[in-house]
């Protein structure tokens, strides 16, 4: 399995290059796409990186206009991020060529079995997410 998430993310990591994102702003604009006004400590936590290096990630995709920060309803320092109109399409541009190394990837696999690969990947990322260690 390590060998495919290797060939995955070379895809992945290529294929967003093309747009001018990387594999870890694609996971940020995709949660704010889901959630918007999350903190750049959160979006650290579900990209598997440092609040520090989020922290530069946001300002870059604020720099670029893909997102912008508010202030927090509740005050304080903390400022939410939210795509932009140029972020939502970045986004689908990536979402695209994402679904294309997807559908290379599963090329010759009939339908029962990508149910069942969905199925069991889904279950995995569940124990990895709410699993304890």
């Amino acid at each position: 399995m390590f060998r495919l998430e290797r060939h995955i993310r070379a895809h992945l990591d290529d294929a967003l290059a093309r747009h001018g994102v990387t594999t870890t702003e694609y996971m940020a604009l995709s949660e704010l796409r889901t959630r918007e006004g999350v903190s750049s400590a959160e979006l650290a936590r579900i990209a598997f990186v440092t609040p520090q290096a989020m922290n530069l990630i946001i300002l870059d995709l604020e720099r670029r206009r893909l997102i912008r920060r508010d202030p927090h309803p509740d005050g304080g320092r903390v400022r939410c991020a939210r795509l932009t109109a140029e972020g939502r399409s970045v986004l689908r541009k990536c979402d695209r060529s994402l679904d294309d190394i997807e559908s290379v990837m599963l090329t010759g696999v009939d339908d029962t079995t990508r149910e069942t690969l969905a199925a069991g990947l889904t279950v995995c990322a569940r124990a990895l997410r709410f699993g304890t260690h």
